[in-house]
């Protein structure tokens, strides 16, 4: 395992501290002008909060493995796609598991090793794949014609990379169909319960020394955690059956996958890393006994509870008798929220104007964002202490598929993002991870600087 420097237990009383910590946050973004007319909306990333879970991830899964296991905790890029934040992670004893070539230049532009990188994809490139295996990352194919390709790969260039094949269970769907990985005609892996499937993984590492691992990514939010487990025992016993006919530990390595869900509902850490290592040992007891190394990729149940979305409300208006608050936070920000909210929805809080937590009796009520179109709404008759215009309200959880994730409707720019700590006393101390985007910066990434490109065709 990598050197850290970041603590090895989790913090004590963490959902606590959480909520502490990040009424002093929105404060003091609003006292230091973070989030105020000019910038009326910003994400708060709560540093210590990552790195509390970060260790608790890791001793999670060592209070149940053999001691001298190999354990990869590869961060899942596309949860929080953010240079400083992959930084923070790695320091804190994690790797990386990338999914596109800007992924991944995200996750070297952040220090971290090839050998503590995974590449997974659906679409990977040959291009994608000569450059993996260039620089020793590990790549997990996806199916039959990715496979060919590293064929040609591997017996045209030595490589250091581990390889191994994703493989598709097929245990099922949780409650949001387009998240769930595992059933029966996802478009990830070699659908393992389809007819020949499993005879032709077997006899592919049979024929091919160099496959070592075998993937598996069984899980995502709305998932049981039942059901992640056995999307793992279907990958391991595959394995225990392949070395068994290759004679050998020709596997050596299981990933297993992140997927595990987020509790929406409150500041609880509900299900935890700690309570899914337990259930795999007690359904899976081989996966740990040390003859398998293990990666897992967690995104998701990392970041999410760590982000906070701050947006100033510009209006508050009535019509058809229900108050509105119009924010600057909405699709732009909250994509899956706006476009799914029985699948996403999201807590709110409201702040008055010098970023107090609100009083008064709650009042239901629309809180909308700028987005030209009548659905832009973070919720629909919400009880919250009624809103004004310069007050404030927070969208909680967005640390990850949150606000790193912009979605241009309207050109809406991409919001700053900052992250703090907080101490018992009130200091609060910010460092930016994203500058606010510009109107230059828009103009520039929308074809500006091409301006006469098409008048002459």
């Amino acid at each position: 395992m990598a050197s850290t420097d970041a603590p090895t237990v989790p913090l004590p009383g963490l959902p606590d501290r959480r909520a502490r910590d990040r009424d002093l946050a929105v404060r003091a973004a609003v006292e230091q002008g973070l989030v105020g007319p000019g910038a009326p909306v910003a994400g708060l990333l709560d540093v210590t909060g990552i790195r509390a879970s970060a260790a608790a991830l890791r001793a999670a899964f060592d209070a149940v493995a053999a001691p001298g296991t190999e354990i990869l905790h590869a961060f899942a890029v596309k949860a929080t796609p953010l240079v400083p934040v992959l930084r923070l992670l790695h320091r804190a004893g994690l790797g990386a598991e990338v999914a596109s070539p800007g992924e991944l230049a995200l996750a070297r532009a952040a220090g971290v090793p090839p050998t503590r990188t995974v590449l997974d994809s659906p679409a990977k490139t040959g291009a994608e794949l000569r450059e993996a295996l260039a620089l020793g990352i590990a790549v997990n194919a996806d199916n039959p014609q990715e496979l060919a390709r590293l064929d040609a790969l591997v017996g045209s260039a030595p490589t250091r990379s581990p390889l191994g094949v994703r493989v598709n269970p097929q245990t099922g769907a949780g409650s949001i169909g387009a998240t769930s990985t595992a059933t029966a005609t996802s478009k990830f892996g070699v659908a393992l319960r389809d007819e020949g499937a499993r005879e032709w993984v077997v006899r592919a590492y049979l024929d091919r020394p160099w496959l070592t691992r075998l993937h598996t990514h069984s899980g995502s939010q709305g998932v049981p955690l039942e059901l992640l487990a056995e999307g793992v025992r279907a990958a391991y016993e595959l394995a225990e059956e392949i070395n068994a006919l290759a004679g050998r530990r020709q596997i050596d390595t299981l990933d297993i996958g992140g997927g595990l869900p987020v509790n929406f509902g409150s500041d609880e850490d509900t299900p935890d890393h700690a309570g899914y290592a337990r259930l795999l040992a007690e359904r899976v007891p081989g996966l740990f006994d040390g003859r398998y190394g293990l990666v897992t990729e967690f995104g998701r149940s990392l970041l999410a509870k760590h982000g906070t979305t701050l947006a100033r409300v510009e209006y508050a208006k009535e019509s058809g008798g229900r108050p509105i608050a119009v924010t600057h936070a909405g699709v732009q920000v909250a994509t899956r929220t706006v476009y799914l909210p029985e699948a996403w929805p999201l807590r709110l809080a409201a702040y008055d104007a010098q970023g107090r937590p609100a009083t008064g009796p709650g009042t239901a009520q629309d809180i909308a964002g700028p987005a030209c179109f009548a659905g832009d709404l973070l919720a629909a008759d919400r009880t919250l202490p009624l809103l004004a215009a310069g007050d404030h309200v927070a969208a909680l959880d967005t640390g990850a598929y949150g606000f790193a994730h912009h979605y241009a409707y309207n050109s809406l720019a991409r919001p700053g993002i900052y992250g703090f700590t907080a101490e018992p006393g009130g200091d609060v101390r910010f460092a930016t991870v994203r500058e606010p985007q510009t109107a230059e910066e828009i103009v520039a990434e929308s074809g500006g600087a091409l301006h006469a490109a098409l008048l002459d065709l």
